[in-house]
């Protein structure tokens, strides 16, 4: 249903795109019949991806294997239409790359919100997938994030926002939206040592060759 409301948006509004999929925490809801409805909605003009689709171990809303079982479902249908895939993955980093590897390989993909260590974050840029990074680069707590900022390309990097989630300093705690993706950019730019102009310009072109 949410994915329906997102394609109305971006059916009303010129500057909004969608993406269709079904999250891990309702993973219990992928009948074949919503997998058809899926598939339809990704076919419509305004629908450039697929997700957010992945793992979630931290709430468990919906029993493991039924959230690996429907991620990989997703994956084929995603590679069947020649769509991209936004990742969803939380205390889940083992499984999600073991499914990346044996479905996902080739596909364009972005690892949404991402939380888990460099090492891993330089794999999936071999793998070619693009790193999520929204508000939480902006955290002074957020060591890891900003290391793995610091050491991957910016080529391969992604800027987010997971409104209404995890708006950046100084907003934190309150609604998220894109107004707060400058203050991403200005975090990624002092992280980097580069201008903010330049992280602007490279997320775009990023973005653009994702989607």
């Amino acid at each position: 249903s949410s994915s329906l409301r997102a394609k109305a948006l971006a059916e009303r509004f010129p500057f909004l795109y969608a993406s269709a999929g079904v999250h891990p925490h309702e993973a219990k809801t992928l009948t074949d019949e919503a997998l058809t409805q899926i598939e339809a909605l990704t076919r419509h003009n305004k629908v450039v991806a697929l997700g957010e689709i992945g793992l979630d171990y931290f709430y468990d809303r919906s029993p493991r294997e039924v959230q690996r079982a429907a991620f990989e479902r997703q994956l084929a249908l995603a590679r069947d239409l020649g769509l991209p895939v936004i990742i969803h993955s939380r205390e889940a980093a083992a499984d999600t790359m073991d499914i990346m590897r044996g479905y996902a390989a080739g596909m364009r993909a972005v690892i949404h919100c991402y939380s888990y260590s460099v090492e891993m974050a330089k794999e999936y840029v071999k793998m070619g997938y693009y790193i999520g990074v929204g508000g939480v680069v902006t955290f002074k707590n957020a060591r890891r994030l900003k290391e793995t900022v610091k050491e991957i390309p910016l080529e391969s990097i992604v800027l987010e926002t997971d409104c209404p989630y995890l708006a950046p300093e100084p907003f934190r705690g309150k609604r998220n939206s894109s107004l707060n993706l400058p203050y991403v950019a200005k975090e990624i730019a002092v992280i980097k040592e580069i201008s903010c102009e330049k992280v602007v310009q490279q997320t775009e072109i990023n973005a653009r060759r994702l989607y």
